[in-house]
């Protein structure tokens, strides 16, 4: 609990314990930050992610963070999500007492747009990850 904020990633099926489970609601209740991002797109690793949030959060669903929200204005204004392939998936949130505790990406949060060789099979990245990533740390730091 010593820190404002936690990533989450990866590819594939997984669960979460009932422990991790209870962790994680009393790590985001108590103000931290939960990033997470599907690795490539996994269609997969996004269906475990939706159902562990299911759990840890019975009470509050994910929702489509608003492009209003001050998370893309902290220190970029960002005006839209860029993908390299077709149209992006909204940043997901849940909001605990009118703050964000966990922002989902179903597209990449990884920087592959500036890497040679990405081992991304096709998924679809954010190509303005970096600039939302900063405003994700600010966010956390300062609500």
């Amino acid at each position: 609990y010593d820190f404002p904020l936690l990533m989450m990633t990866g590819e594939g099926e997984f669960t979460l314990t009932d422990v991790e489970r209870q962790n994680l609601r009393r790590y985001v209740e108590r103000g931290g930050l939960l990033v997470a991002s599907a690795g490539c797109s996994s269609n997969e690793w996004d269906r475990a992610f939706r159902r562990e949030m299911a759990l840890v959060f019975p009470k509050i669903p994910l929702r489509a963070i608003g492009m209003d929200h001050p998370l893309f204005h902290t220190v970029y204004d960002i005006k839209s999500l860029d993908v390299t392939h077709g149209k992006p998936n909204p940043l997901e949130g849940i909001s605990i007492g009118g703050r964000v505790g966990v922002v989902y990406s179903h597209d990449g949060l990884n920087d592959s747009h500036h890497s040679t060789g990405c081992c991304c099979c096709g998924g679809s990245e954010l190509t303005n990850a970096v600039q939302i990533n900063v405003n994700i740390l600010a966010y956390a730091l300062t609500y």
